[in-house]
């Protein structure tokens, strides 16, 4: 939210009480705070009226400084509030004659005196700086609220803030933290957080779940703002050393992500949205994939699996689906998991509303009457989770499910969660909750998976996030058109969610909204499946590739084999990306911190730390490619390349850009399934390796071996400690 009218000017009815003065300190071994006035005291009886603002200065985690300023300490409701893994660290305290200064490890926060500043520093060099009065308490005719304004350097670039399709960097940007249902073309997003790395290796993560308004480099060119409604802010400054640092330590404080099942990786098909189809059509395309030679892990059903209208009701359409139980054990027997779409809506329709309703499951209206609106289903309520009660029917229908033969949940929707005129169960404020909803609808959904088929077996097809919500995977990017804008688009926000910790991503192959060509989907296919994760589907048409061109069909079974003789590499880094946070396709920045060409580049990523993939946006097969310092090898023809420059080519479709890094040892296995032991049968290949190594692990994802490789006399050696058998060996 922008509060002034250009520089130095409030807008009409707004009042700023910046952060001028320190009056007074106080200090324990976990907390420094003081007491700052809005102007500078140059007599006593400017003392006897407020505002008076308040700053604490917290270590809640190793490398991370909390900040929190106040006015009033007791107005602001306390739920829901993020949940937070918090291990407040000691804090060493020093006074000189110019400031006051706490240190907690490498992390180290200074407090000038006379005019008000907020440094902090890790490991000796600055991090973010909030100068005289950019700290402010602000009246305004909505109400109150508080901001501030942290300096951006000259060459500084911001990333991050959910899953967003806008440009990556964010210079340049206003962003509220505010989940809404609006496709991948604009500003609006379904997965918020307020969270943001700079390109400096520093993040900042805002700690409230309400909404949070963003001006980057707009309201003041040189500064990032953030602000919130009310009588408090609080942020976290989290350090590390790099960006990646910043990341893992943000998830340690908000939530490890988890590690999938090893099915989870191999390619998803779904029926679409809107289409019709019933057994024999679910059977034409799996039947069609195998006779085609494309190996399929998982088969989707999307909404129309239950009756129109009666959505949620969590019972397949008779009509339709006469035995979904021998159904499901078919399926099975093919070697598939089965998904199918749900939401937390139940419409009017549904046998399940007058339950939900008599017994006080959905949220209500002050009344006590049920919330309702004829949006997406027509009367539908709201599953109200913060009801213990509720949350355990809901899952009761999730577990009928499962035990008929649903391996994991589509969890739709959880955007559109109203904010007046209603009352949650327990008590919870609607504004807090709104963004929040997106948090306790997929927790409740993944742990009951957890608890129901044993860790390391969940896995959730989820729209709609927060802060935490990393810890439900897997994230997909939402409805998109059909067109290499909108692939684009769906790349930027997977980067920018990246950013945020979410380790595993997917998007539609294809596009959803209407029909790609079949360029575009051929190109796509590419993208797709050098994705974590990797789900054909759309609204109005299926998403076979016969449906395309024959050409389609060459292009998907040569993608998903690749995939999935990628799948040790791949399971290595995905399991290495829940130990620290740090994504699998992750933004060039964070590998290259130090390449100010990787700072703005937004087309292109790494998968892994070894594997630099650039899809193709154009008709004409047509791509560049910027290579760091380096040798990189094609990995499709293997040809050596030097890095430091842009590399320009054109490809068919049964290849793109893909450039395996120097010194790296990859890992390939089979091609005909994405779920094999990682550690067998594998053949190691030798990237222009001086010395390397590499973990190989069971599908299970326990560590079975230790490959390492070293150059010497000129030939290159390798080294197995573990489990291994049948191993081979290349040079590249």
């Amino acid at each position: 939210m922008k509060f002034t009218d250009g520089y130095w000017m409030p807008k009409p009815g707004v009042t700023v009480y910046g952060c001028a003065e320190i009056r007074d300190i106080s200090f324990t071994e976990n907390k420094l705070t003081a007491f700052i006035a809005p102007f500078e005291v140059h007599h006593r009886g400017q003392t006897l009226a407020g505002p008076l603002l308040t700053l604490e200065l917290t270590a809640p985690r190793e490398d991370i400084i909390g900040v929190k300023l106040y006015h009033y300490k007791n107005a602001m409701p306390e739920k829901p509030a993020f949940e937070l893994t918090l291990s407040p660290q000691k804090m060493i305290f020093e006074e000189s004659e110019s400031a006051y200064t706490v240190r907690a490890g490498k992390m180290e926060a200074v407090l000038s005196k006379g005019r008000f500043a907020l440094t902090i520093n890790y490991d000796g060099k600055k991090l973010i700086r909030s100068d005289y009065k950019q700290a402010a308490y602000l009246t305004t005719n909505d109400g109150p609220f508080f901001r501030d304004r942290l300096d951006i350097g000259v060459d500084e670039y911001i990333y991050g803030l959910g899953e967003r399709f806008t440009p990556f960097v964010k210079n340049g940007q206003s962003v509220d933290i505010w989940n809404e249902d609006g496709g991948t073309s604009s500003d609006i997003a379904y997965k918020n957080i307020p969270f943001h790395i700079s390109s400096k290796g520093y993040g900042v993560f805002v700690d409230h779940p309400e909404c949070v308004s963003y001006e980057i480099a707009t309201e003041s060119a040189s500064r990032i703002q953030f602000s919130v409604a009310g009588e408090e802010l609080s942020y976290y400054v989290v350090g590390g050393g790099s960006a990646k640092a910043a990341i893992s330590n943000y998830c340690k404080l908000t939530g490890m992500p988890p590690m999938p099942p090893a099915w989870s990786f191999g390619l998803w098909l779904s029926t679409s949205f809107t289409t019709n189809y019933d057994e024999k059509t679910v059977n034409s395309f799996i039947d069609g994939m195998n006779e085609r030679e494309i190996p399929l892990s998982v088969f989707h059903y999307d909404c129309f699996w239950m009756k129109e209208y009666e959505w949620c009701n969590f019972a397949w359409d008779p009509a339709m689906f006469p035995e979904p139980q021998a159904m499901l054990k078919r399926l099975h027997d093919k070697g598939l998991r089965v998904c199918v779409w749900i939401n937390s809506y139940i419409g009017q329709k549904s046998p399940l509303y007058d339950e939900a309703a008599e017994k006080g499951y959905l949220l209500k209206r002050p009344n006590g009457k049920p919330w309702q609106w004829d949006r997406w289903q027509p009367g539908m309520g709201l599953v109200d989770f913060t009801n213990p009660d509720a949350t355990a029917w809901y899952e009761s229908k999730l577990e009928a499910l499962v035990d008929m033969g649903v391996d994991c949940f589509k969890t739709d929707f959880g955007e559109r969660i109203p904010t007046e005129d209603v009352v949650w169960f327990d008590g919870t404020d609607p504004q807090k909750m709104h963004n929040y909803y997106a948090f306790i609808y997929n927790k409740v959904v993944f742990e009951f998976l957890e608890r129901k088929k044993g860790k390391g077996n969940a896995v959730l097809f989820a729209r709609s996030a927060t802060t935490g919500g990393q810890q439900f995977p897997v994230h997909w990017g939402g409805d998109c058109e059909a067109t290499f804008s909108a692939m684009a688009e769906s790349l930027r926000g997977g980067l920018s969610l990246a950013a945020c910790g979410f380790v595993f991503w997917s998007h539609d192959i294809g596009g959803f909204e209407h029909t790609a060509t079949a360029d575009v989907y051929k190109r796509w296919i590419a993208f797709g499946l050098f994705s974590t994760h990797s789900r054909l589907h759309g609204s109005s048409s299926y998403r076979v590739p016969w449906l395309y061109d024959e050409e389609s069909v060459e292009v998907l079974r040569r993608f998903t084999k690749t995939k999935n003789s990628l799948m040790p590499y791949l399971f290595a880094q995905s399991v290495k990306a829940t130990q620290t946070g740090v994504p699998v396709m992750r933004p060039m920045v964070l590998e290259y911190p130090d390449d100010p060409m990787c700072f703005t580049l937004d087309k292109q990523y790494m998968f892994g730390d070894s594997i630099l993939v650039a899809p193709v946006f154009h008709e004409d097969g047509h791509c560049d490619v910027y290579l760091p310092n380096g040798k990189y090898t094609n990995f499709f023809t293997r040809e050596v390349v030097d890095g430091g420059r842009l590399i320009s080519g054109t490809y068919d479709y049964m290849t793109l850009p893909v450039f395996v890094r120097e010194n790296t040892l990859l890992a390939m296995g089979r091609d005909d399934t994405a779920e094999y032991d990682y550690h067998e049968n594998v053949t190691i290949r030798a990237y222009n390796v001086t010395e390397a190594s590499i973990e190989l692990f069971d599908k299970l994802g326990n560590k079975q071996a230790t490959v390492t490789a070293k150059l010497e006399s000129g030939e290159v050696r390798f080294n197995v400690d573990g489990n291994a058998p049948g191993i081979k060996f290349e040079t590249m």
